[in-house]
């Protein structure tokens, strides 16, 4: 029957090929804007394929392997949240219709998709040659998490701003109006993009800047390949579907960076414990799952008033 690794690889990547026809191809043919109700859909089609693929982990691989998934899984789904907000600011910034962000997502997390796979490949072979490169990436995370903790929220950088994006606006000609959902136009016999594409390549500029965050933080809770990768991509996959669904709650979940950087505090701590006490994942996992429900929950509490008086 061959690796069990190798069949499910083929599962997984079929599974997401599959839906992502469906989603590009079926559902949004057609540029329209995308409603809480699909966005929840969507949401759940997305989390109940990565659970279906963490139970599918037991008999194949054992319970273990399946543990190590939900943690990552839960990991990278925690902290890919903080993309959302960067998402919703980009697309302000550059004035981008609703009908037409599902187009951009969509083509974001297909590029997101390589650039993690090149960044876990890389981060998996230094590791494996340097293990000793864990203890910086405890180290990084914690610090990181720390500084989130108490940098104000005009400490921020927009990836608009990033000299990636500024070099490339600088370069390249880019139209003054949006032409509806294309990335490319021609203009007066001129090949030119439109702020469609800036907005694109600002996604990816903003998934490299959270990846150097959230790849190391994985590597916290395990070095096999094929759990890094299939935890990450599955995370990453249903980003597209969260950002319609909780962009309207934006402005509640106020204390979700706190939680996030407390997740990174004690990513970074778990690690650089683990040749003196490793952390058990079952525990790993109940930590995260506790941080971001305390902090869920008290964000929406706290902003309950608000938005009474705005009612």
């Amino acid at each position: 029957m061959g690796d069990p690794q190798t069949w499910l690889l083929v599962g997984f990547a079929g599974v997401i090929g599959g839906l992502l026809a469906l989603d590009l191809g079926v559902f949004h043919r057609h540029a329209h804007a995308v409603t809480t109700r699909e966005a929840l859909i969507w949401s759940g089609v997305w989390i109940s394929c990565a659970m279906a693929f963490n139970l599918t982990l037991v008999p194949w691989m054992g319970l273990d392997p399946a543990l190590l998934f939900l943690t990552g899984y839960l990991i990278e789904l925690s902290l890919s949240v903080d993309n959302l907000f960067v998402f919703l600011m980009l697309f302000t910034q550059f004035g981008i219709p609703p009908a037409y962000q599902h187009r951009v997502l969509f083509w974001g997390v297909l590029g997101a998709i390589v650039l993690r796979i090149i960044m876990i490949t890389a981060g998996g072979a230094l590791v494996a040659q340097f293990h000793w490169i864990l203890y910086l990436f405890g180290a990084f995370l914690a610090v990181t998490g720390a500084k989130m903790l108490v940098a104000r929220e005009a400490e921020d950088a927009s990836p608009a701003d990033h000299p990636a994006i500024r070099w490339l606006r600088r370069r390249l000609p880019v139209t003054d109006e949006l032409h509806g959902g294309r990335f490319l136009v021609r203009v007066n016999g001129r090949r030119m993009v439109t702020p469609l594409f800036v907005v694109l390549i600002s996604v990816e500029v903003a998934d490299v800047m959270f990846a150097v965050d959230s790849v190391p933080a994985i590597f916290a809770i395990t070095t096999d390949p094929f759990i890094l990768v299939t935890s990450n991509l599955f995370a990453i996959m249903g980003l597209r579907s969260m950002y319609f669904a909780l962009c309207g709650l934006s402005q509640r979940l106020r204390y979700l960076k706190y939680g996030l950087a407390v997740v990174l505090m004690f990513i970074g701590v778990k690690i650089l414990l683990a040749a003196v006490y490793p952390i058990p994942t079952v525990v790993a996992l109940g930590v995260t799952a506790a941080i971001l429900t305390v902090t869920v929950v008290a964000s929406l509490i706290g902003t309950r008033e608000k938005v009474r008086n705005e009612g």
